[in-house]
């Protein structure tokens, strides 16, 4: 058996009494995109039809979002921290982010009228050097701690953002505490992608900022096949970016938007056991979290998050390492005429979850729930690179995480 695990959500296209997801509309998304649009060196990033893997596996288009090359930070995670700083310091200056420039954000008239701000969070690397970055460019201070067994490389990567940095004793979720009782204590501002009762708007905003990759996607999807995706598949650690997406998926779709599924590690699958206990409430994974996709180590659910992915999201699934493993040596050998991509651990998860859906005999199941079929266009974001080489090249050279027979 594969140990993939399944839960359909039959109520996501029944029930009308849905959470609010106007934060996430295409006019709101259209303000994030206009803010990045004045970085200096934005342009979207690919989305790559991969022809020759789409008739492997028997779909009618597969492509994939490479978000490798967001800003040159090999990440997605910039456009949510980045924003949500943005909104931040637009806040603290009574001046609509619609009317703000990085430019201006940058300039030392804008320093010497904030005076001098101190951002904090918690991360496995990608958010963090997203935060750090962004605040390094504004002209503030950041202060990121990261869970036990983070990569060296992503601290080094952090720290050279000009961060405050450490990997502490920690799982995920005790720092991100960590970092909250930091910045009561010591006034800084918390820029963190989870969320809950009492800490929703900044999370919120870090998920507006995701909603720029989503609608660059959509509209080159549409741009090239003429018509929208009919699956997408979002990888979820505490649920922020893929509720994000999904909300914006609602917002220009409406009722006939793609059918989603949400794809975590079996060893921090949050989202999953939420949606397993039936309640409508989040639930807890706790403990260690050794899964190899390190960004998606979080067993505490955003709220508004869960809030989205519960009432919008066609499935969950919860599946071993090797699937992921799977994805990132799929995307780094190519079929003849589609172009190489390189996917870290968390970013090509959802690539490897659509081959074992499409290949698997005891899979079956679950490409019916989905419909997922010979018509179907299938979309992917990979929301890293390899952030950790290390890991990278012993997964992809050295043939780690092997699938399981069966």
């Amino acid at each position: 058996m594969s140990n993939i695990r399944f839960i359909a959500n039959q109520k996501a296209r029944q029930q009308t009494d849905k959470v609010d997801v106007s934060f996430l509309s295409c006019a709101e998304a259209e303000v994030v995109r206009g803010f990045f649009k004045t970085f200096e060196g934005y342009e979207p990033t690919p989305l790559v039809g991969l022809k020759g893997l789409a008739a492997e596996l028997g779909v009618s288009s597969f492509y994939l979002k490479d978000e490798s090359k967001r800003f040159g930070l090999n990440a997605f995670k910039v456009l949510g921290g980045g924003y949500a700083i943005a909104k931040h310091i637009c806040r603290r200056l009574g001046v609509p982010i619609a009317e703000m420039s990085m430019e201006r954000l940058c300039s030392a008239e804008v320093r010497e009228a904030l005076g001098e701000v101190t951002f904090v969070s918690a991360t496995d690397g990608n958010h963090g050097r997203g935060v750090a970055w962004a605040a390094n460019r504004m002209g503030q201070k950041s202060v990121i701690y990261m869970p036990k067994g983070s990569a060296v490389t992503r601290l080094e990567n952090i720290r050279a953002e000009g961060a405050q940095a450490s990997i502490t004793d920690l799982n995920y979720d005790d720092a991100v505490r960590l970092a909250w009782k930091d910045s009561q204590e010591k006034g800084w501002v918390m820029v963190q992608d989870t969320a809950w009762e009492g800490y929703e708007e900044i999370p919120g905003w870090i998920m507006q900022g995701y909603t720029t990759l989503a609608l660059e996607a959509l509209e080159e999807f549409e741009r090239q096949e003429g018509e929208a995706p009919t699956h997408v598949f979002l990888q979820a650690g505490v649920g922020s970016f893929a509720g994000g997406v999904q909300g914006l998926l609602a917002q220009r779709y409406g009722e006939r938007r793609p059918v989603t599924a949400v794809v975590e590690p079996e060893l921090a699958d949050c989202i999953f056991r939420s949606a397993a206990a039936a309640d409508g409430n989040p639930h807890f994974v706790t403990g260690d979290m050794p899964t190899v996709m390190a960004g998606l180590a979080c067993g505490e659910p955003n709220t508004v998050g869960w809030s989205i992915l519960r009432d919008y999201s066609d499935g969950y699934i919860s599946c071993p390492d090797w699937v992921a493993a799977n994805g990132m040596r799929i995307l780094a050998s190519p079929r003849p005429g589609d172009a190489r991509v390189i996917s870290g651990e968390s970013g090509a998860v959802t690539t490897g979850i659509v081959e074992c859906l499409m290949r698997m005999p005891d899979m079956a199941p679950v490409r019916e729930a989905l419909e997922l079929d010979g018509d179907s266009r299938v979309l992917v974001i990979s929301t890293e690179g390899d952030t950790d080489p290390v890991m990278y090249r012993k997964i992809v050279w050295q043939g780690a995480y092997p699938e399981i027979e069966g």
